[in-house]
């Protein structure tokens, strides 16, 4: 189904490898990176900085995603961005900026939509060293990333009163559960959780839950559960530890994954897939732009580097990915070189640094 999806967490994580046919040699891989908005790009050249330090083979070719009209007066993203993801497959993108209530719309909506990019994956799991309420979490939350709530398709009936319409398909539905069991069977997991609102969006949520279920019969391997959101949100804050991989539409994948993010520590420290059609998938950080810090050397580029080596893991690059995510995770244990997020009092600078020292002793 998907070409090949990989999880960044390392000590104890159970990697995954390819399920499918692309796989890469050490040769030089060229990846469009988006720098992005706010602190976007000091964390992009962080991230450079210790793939460097790794002598990872990979080439950047920056490009920018700012929002232009196209034919027709709709936004969309610049046609050299177009170009460098079609050519190259694989991108690296920082936060970008979306206005609220007003001007262009999510960058990020228009990347998913133009190139398909019809999963989110996000793994969750406990950092060693690094303590939070929530020891043991380890699961992954699987996103449909192109319809629900987030289609974009709004209108004004009259005045005062909105209309905002859930799109849920058949095709896009049984395209993410099909990818959550191809994940969970590539992951060595053993179940998968369809979170819905049938109860109450009976056709959009049971059209949605309907496929999973008729995905879940050809996949007997994997056990498969239903659950109420709702449920869910309440059962995660008891017990994270009793869900493994959860499949859902858009809108509750957004929420949800943040909410699991929470858990093992925010969404500074967590990772970010988008896997899509014809090869292309772009990988990320998820948190904001923090314009209030940009250009101070204070953000945290661990999201967008645990990122990065999802990305070389998806390139066939595991030497490369288990070092740099060993120096990385070696850092945030020794707590030494902790940004202010994370409770310390190092600079970005400092923090890329001691993972570049320590990648380079890493054999």
């Amino acid at each position: 189904m998907a070409a090949g999806v990989y999880r960044s967490l390392s000590q104890g994580l159970r990697r995954i490898t390819p399920f499918g046919s692309r796989l890469y040699s050490d040769e030089a891989r060229t990846v469009t990176l988006i720098p992005g908005d706010g602190i976007g790009p000091e964390i992009s050249a962080a991230v450079q900085e210790i793939f460097a330090a790794a002598s990872a083979p990979i080439k950047w070719e920056t490009s920018d995603v700012t929002a232009i009209k196209g034919p027709g007066g709709k936004y969309i993203i610049p046609q050299e961005a177009q170009e460098s993801m079609n050519k190259n497959k694989i991108g690296l993108k920082g936060p970008l900026k979306t206005p609220v209530g007003k001007g262009h719309p999510s960058m990020n909506l228009l990347l998913r939509k133009t190139f398909q990019l019809y999963a989110n994956v996000r793994p969750c799991k406990s950092i060693e060293g690094y303590k939070t309420p929530y020891p043991d979490v380890d699961l992954v939350t699987i996103r449909e990333n192109t319809e629900g709530e987030y289609s974009g398709i709004e209108h004004m009936i009259v005045d005062g009163v909105v209309q905002s319409i859930k799109l849920i398909t058949e095709p896009a539905s049984r395209r993410v559960a099909e990818f959550a069991f191809d994940f969970a069977r590539a992951q060595g997991r053993d179940t998968v959780t369809a979170v819905h609102k049938a109860n109450i969006m009976r056709m959009s949520d049971g059209l949605f839950l309907k496929c999973c279920r008729e995905v879940a019969e050809d996949n007997k391997d994997i056990r498969f559960e239903e659950m109420y959101l709702d449920t869910v949100c309440l059962n995660m804050v008891q017990d994270p530890t009793q869900f493994d991989v959860l499949v859902m539409p858009n809108l509750y994948g957004d929420i949800l994954s943040d909410l699991c993010a929470g858990l093992i520590g925010g969404l500074g420290v967590t990772p970010s897939g988008n896997i899509g059609a014809d090869g292309v998938a772009i990988f990320e950080s998820v948190h904001g732009t923090a314009p209030d810090i940009a250009g101070k050397d204070l953000a945290n580029p661990t999201a967008l580097l645990l990122s990065a080596v999802m990305m070389l893991r998806h390139l066939g690059l595991h030497d490369h990915a288990r070092r740099i995510e060993t120096a990385a995770f070696e850092t945030i244990k020794e707590g030494t070189a902790l940004t202010g997020d994370l409770g310390g009092k190092a600079k970005c600078s400092d923090f890329t640094r001691e993972v570049s020292k320590k990648v380079q002793e890493i054999e």
